[in-house]
């Protein structure tokens, strides 16, 4: 099949993807958009918002739709790494004995990542970036395709602790959910009070989207493309000579080279659910918010002068 007729036959796909998620989940378009975006390029999301704007759900429902095996870790300040990727154990022969833990699924919900402590945060670093766990020294690779989403509730919240930065970086996109408006509300409690479910149907499966992760990658490219996403990441780093006098004002740190690689991935796939054949600078545009947000560091003066990473960002387009 001609990748033309692949990118066509997605384009469909993702359509009805979404209204068979939105049986389910009533608005929130954005947001799902932004975590399919994601699956299609093999990264990670991290969804930010209060509780009880139905986060887990979302996530479920999503894994669900994709047919994809699935397994929530709620995270507490008592969770310890072990209890993420598994561990050793003796068995009756007093032989060592690898117990898989629940890191090792297609699709991991790491639910409110925020309220463990940073050195199990880091238990899934690893997991993340080269899709395997190291355990007693030895290596165990993952099943394909594998992608974390994570929930965290607001910084400000009771019992939270920060995300390192080098944790922050491995997430593809960081997607804020904000309150549904009166009409969606309105429509969730109707469909939420009753005694009848709604059924969702499997789409996709696994090597399904494995595939779309491969047609994804070949999509074409032109340079002004690339270039334009590169200076723009460029432009969020403070001191350099593409830096305006508003970076320089309000950020401590800016993106770094996987924020490059991230635009033109999202972009690339921005483009193809779109029907494009080749992404635009419309289409890096379109990806940029979700991608940028979590990898500038605003200084004291940003803080106190009410300019968040969303305005920086606006900004710099």
């Amino acid at each position: 099949m001609s990748d033309v007729v692949a990118i066509e036959n997605l384009v469909k796909k993702h359509q009805a993807l979404k209204n068979e998620i939105a049986k389910i989940i009533i608005g929130q378009e954005q947001v799902i958009e932004q975590i399919l975006l994601s699956i299609y390029t093999g990264g990670h999301s991290l969804l930010i918002g209060v509780p009880g704007l139905a986060k887990t759900l979302m996530v479920n429902t999503i894994a669900q739709t994709l047919g994809l095996n699935f397994k929530r870790i709620q995270f507490t300040p008592d969770l310890m790494p072990s209890d993420i990727l598994g561990s050793e154990v003796l068995d009756q022969n007093r032989n060592f004995k690898f117990i898989k833990g629940p890191v090792f699924a297609n699709i991991i919900l790491a639910d409110e990542i925020n309220r463990t402590p940073p050195k199990t945060q880091a238990a899934l670093l690893e997991a993340m970036q080269e899709r395997a766990v190291t355990i007693a020294g030895e290596q165990h690779k993952l099943d394909m395709p594998y992608f974390v989403l994570a929930t965290q509730n607001p910084i400000e919240q009771e019992g939270t602790y920060p995300l390192p930065e080098a944790q922050l970086d491995r997430f593809m996109f960081a997607i804020e959910l904000k309150y549904p408006s009166i009409a969606e509300e309105i429509q969730v409690v109707k469909s939420t009070t009753t005694d009848e479910e709604a059924e969702v149907g499997t789409l996709f499966n696994a090597e399904e989207i494995i595939a779309v992760q491969h047609l994804v990658r070949r999509i074409p490219v032109p340079d002004n493309v690339i270039d334009y996403a590169v200076k723009l990441v460029n432009k969020t780093r403070p001191g350099t000579e593409n830096s305006s006098e508003f970076v320089n004002n309000y950020v401590d740190w800016g993106a770094g080279p996987r924020a490059s690689q991230n635009l033109v991935l999202g972009a690339k796939a921005h483009a193809a659910v779109h029907g494009k054949f080749s992404p635009d600078i419309e289409d890096v545009k379109a990806v940029s918010m979700g991608i940028l947000r979590h990898r500038i560091l605003k200084n004291y003066k940003a803080e106190a002068e009410g300019v968040s990473e969303e305005k920086i960002i606006s900004e710099l387009l």
